[in-house]
């Protein structure tokens, strides 16, 4: 009877340390503040050191995805674009004093903002939108390179002045995808869990 009730006890305190575990892990962030939960913030859109409009430079300027995420095609993780990419166009175009870009901002002053941490050697901090659990691989070649378009995970980014996670990014979403026949995508969990 006594072996019994350690059992019960024994297996009681790994539930309640593991449910206690994995709720840590969905409300941390590490940013500080408290989120919906790594992998499941559908909506989540945190203001950026630069009001950069999404919407502006593929919406309105058709300026493809990959010419700013230009390691996507050939690296697992896409890329945050270097000041040199930005400064690329914007040692010429300075925006059109006045007019309106993202929030209220102007874009001079934003565009500002870009050259004064280029021309002194600084990078920009950019608070990361969309964030995975640390056991997932989600590998943007695999999926770039088989013709899968951004805004199938990414939402309708031309039309973002602001980037907002636009899926919950969960392993039910990832693999209802996956499922498709036409997408011939593999099912075995260490496709995506390493």
């Amino acid at each position: 009877m006594l072996m019994k009730i350690r059992t019960t006890v024994s297996a009681t305190a790994m539930l309640v340390l593991t449910v206690f575990f994995l709720s840590s892990c969905l409300f941390q962030n590490p940013d500080g503040g408290e989120r919906t939960g790594i992998g499941y913030n559908k909506g989540y859109a945190p203001d950026q050191p630069i009001a950069f409009s999404h919407e502006l430079h593929v919406g309105t300027h058709k300026i493809q995805c990959q010419y700013c995420h230009n390691q996507v095609e050939r690296s697992k993780s896409s890329n945050i674009p270097s000041l040199a990419t930005c400064m690329n166009c914007h040692q010429q175009v300075a925006g059109k004093p006045g007019e309106e870009a993202v929030a209220g901002h102007k874009n001079t002053d934003e565009i500002k903002k870009l050259r004064d941490a280029y021309n002194d050697g600084k990078s920009i901090e950019w608070v990361r939108v969309h964030m995975l659990p640390d056991h997932v691989q989600f590998n943007h070649q695999a999926h770039v390179t088989k013709g899968v378009s951004c805004q199938t995970c990414h939402g309708e980014i031309e039309k973002m002045p602001k980037v907002t996670q636009y899926s919950d990014l969960s392993m039910g979403w990832c693999v209802n995808c996956h499922r498709q026949p036409e997408n011939k995508a593999s099912l075995n969990c260490t496709t995506c869990h390493q």
